[in-house]
Order: C-alpha cells, then structure tokens, then sequence
C-alpha cells in the first residue's frame, strides 16, 4: 500500500483531505494509527458516510515518508 502512496496523486493533511473527500476526488484515505483521534475520527467518520476506504495500519513517520514529505502525516488521500 505505501507504495501506491508514493506513486499515485495524493492530497496531505486534514483540511486538503476532507476537502478531497467533499469533493468527491479521494478514492481511499490513511489515518495514521498515532495520530490524535480527535483529528482522525470526523474525517473516519466522513469517510464512512462517503462509502470510501479508510486504514490506519500506518504511523505517521510511514505515511508522510511515503508521500514524499520531511515530516509525519496524520492523513494522506490517494486521489
């Protein structure tokens, strides 16, 4: 899966994500397992209203080295 994330289009953070799923432009979203839930729990919750697949099996460090970036990701969409 993280590799996908290093291949494919993508949206980081939780404001550009639940913007994407809004729109209806995230195909499936990672929530990384140690970010705060108060952060990942709407955009859960958003994702489970929008019929999109959403995992956290990934920490923060994995996810944000997958996409691309120097620092942790509590959230990454693939478009």
């Amino acid at each position: 899966m993280l590799e996908e994330l290093r291949s494919r289009e993508k949206v980081t953070g939780v404001k550009q994500t639940r913007r994407a799923i809004r729109d209806g432009l995230a195909r499936q979203v990672f929530l990384a397992s140690d970010a705060d839930p108060a952060l990942t729990g709407p955009l859960r919750e958003q994702c489970m209203e929008e019929g999109i697949p959403a995992s956290a099996q990934y920490t923060m460090r994995e996810l944000g080295q997958a996409a691309g970036i120097q620092v942790g990701a509590a959230v990454v969409a693939l478009l």
